[in-house]
């Protein structure tokens, strides 16, 4: 939420003429995006059936040249502009003064992104923790759980490390003991999944802690179903949703994690160290605070889990905005887009000689991450050619679980013809080598 007016024109006072400095440099940086074909305009209805007209307007809201096919939202995505000016403007307002009575103006803002947070994922704002990022929040669950010897933790073995050997290292220190669920060489389907899981489980399970979707293999996991299996049995459970998060329509409220983690920086297209930290209502009493300080936030668990001190209020309050931008789109919109284009990957990418495909093909079992071994080629040295010689961003997977390939990530922002020069340039690269 950038600083509105009202509330700034009421602090002009304390900071002065200086507060005016900045006015004419907006407005000439608003010009030259302009000229460049840029917008942070608000985008047009989104049609009942949006064709590549529409997707090449949103593309016009990001700030990445027309040429820049980035297909890694897995990784980092570009912050929309939208969030970008409400995010510069809040910090110039913030810099002129940065006086108490200023900082209060942006403390009200970040509750409206903690707001727009909880409606995005259908929980409540008490249930919300404003955090840096996904590691954050899941070391919140590892550092503030109680657990001794005897109890026992059990992960996923594609877990991201904060979801991963975060729990190894606080297993050594407190006692407690981790049992890794084996990565399977193929998406077993959703009670394949249910069941190797349940496997791990014995009386002294105290949480599951899974990825939402793997970053290693795409493979899209049913955490609502996981969740379910781990409530009857009375253990508490941790969605990383890492890759999940700002491309899913996501639903908590159905879901019914006891804790979900994500970060804005990537799907959601937000600002860098910003995330989120969804804590159910039902344990709240269970999990302690990992850091005691001041200035937490308004409501619910915030109070005492957003403690820490002072954060960068400009960025925080610039979540809303581009939660409100994916919004004004539709996330069950966006989701169809990303999906649409990962299915398009694959069926294209399927059709190259050498090609293996380590995301399985079933839609039902992948969510808009695609993995792939290019036949005999280098992965690092693709990487560097697509990025060097094509313009085009993917990352490289060199032994992600004996699964070495290239990783695509395509988003709303991307074109089909994004999509299809990419699959283009890897079947050159097969046929001539890098």
């Amino acid at each position: 939420m950038a600083v509105s007016r009202r509330d700034f024109t009421r602090l002009l006072a304390l900071g002065g003429s200086s507060a005016f400095l900045a006015k004419p440099a907006f407005a000439e940086q608003a010009q030259s995006l302009e000229a460049l074909g840029f917008s942070a305009a608000p985008l047009p209805r989104t049609p009942t059936e949006p064709d590549e007209k529409f997707w090449s307007e949103v593309r016009s809201r990001f700030l990445m040249p027309r040429d820049l096919a980035f297909l890694n939202a897995a990784n980092l995505c570009p912050t929309s502009l939208p969030a970008i000016e409400t995010m510069e403007k809040n910090l110039r307002h913030y810099e002129v003064n940065p006086s108490p009575e200023v900082r209060a103006v942006l403390l009200r803002a970040r509750e409206d992104s903690r707001q727009l947070l909880a409606d995005a994922m259908r929980v409540t704002p008490e249930e919300i923790v404003l955090t840096r990022n996904t590691t954050e929040g899941n070391n919140f669950v590892s550092n503030g759980l109680a657990l001794g010897p005897g109890d026992e933790i059990v992960v996923w073995a594609d877990n991201h490390p904060s979801n991963l050997s975060a729990w190894t290292t606080k297993a050594k220190r407190f006692g407690f003991s981790v049992v890794t669920v084996p990565v399977l060489p193929t998406h077993p389907g959703t009670q394949g999944y249910v069941d190797l899981f349940a496997k791990a489980f014995t009386p002294r399970t105290k949480l599951v802690a899974i990825s939402h979707v793997s970053s290693n293999s795409g493979d899209l996991l049913p955490a609502k179903e996981i969740c379910a299996m781990a409530r009857e049995r009375g253990v508490l459970s941790l969605v990383d949703g890492a890759q999940a998060f700002g491309v899913m329509d996501l639903d908590l409220g159905s879901m019914q994690p006891d804790f979900y983690t994500g970060s804005m920086h990537k799907w959601p297209c937000g600002p860098k160290e910003t995330g989120m930290f969804y804590l159910n209502k039902a344990v709240h009493e269970k999990i302690h605070p990992s850091v005691i300080g001041v200035y937490g936030g308004a409501v619910g668990i915030s109070k005492t889990f957003e403690a820490e001190g002072q954060r960068d209020d400009a960025s925080i309050a610039a979540v809303a905005e581009a939660l409100r931008f994916q919004g004004s789109i539709g996330r069950a919109v966006i989701e169809t887009r990303a999906r649409s284009l990962a299915n398009h990957l694959i069926t294209e990418l399927g059709t190259l000689n050498g090609v293996k495909m380590w995301t399985h093909t079933d839609p039902d079992r992948h969510a808009a991450i695609v993995i792939f071994r290019p036949g005999s080629l280098d992965p690092r040295k693709l990487v560097a050619a697509l990025a060097e010689k094509e313009k085009i961003v993917v990352t490289g997977r060199s032994n992600a679980q004996d699964r070495p390939g290239i990783r695509l990530a395509p988003h709303f922002y991307n074109t089909m013809a994004d999509v299809d020069r990419t699959v283009g340039a890897i079947k050159r690269y097969l046929a001539n080598g890098v």
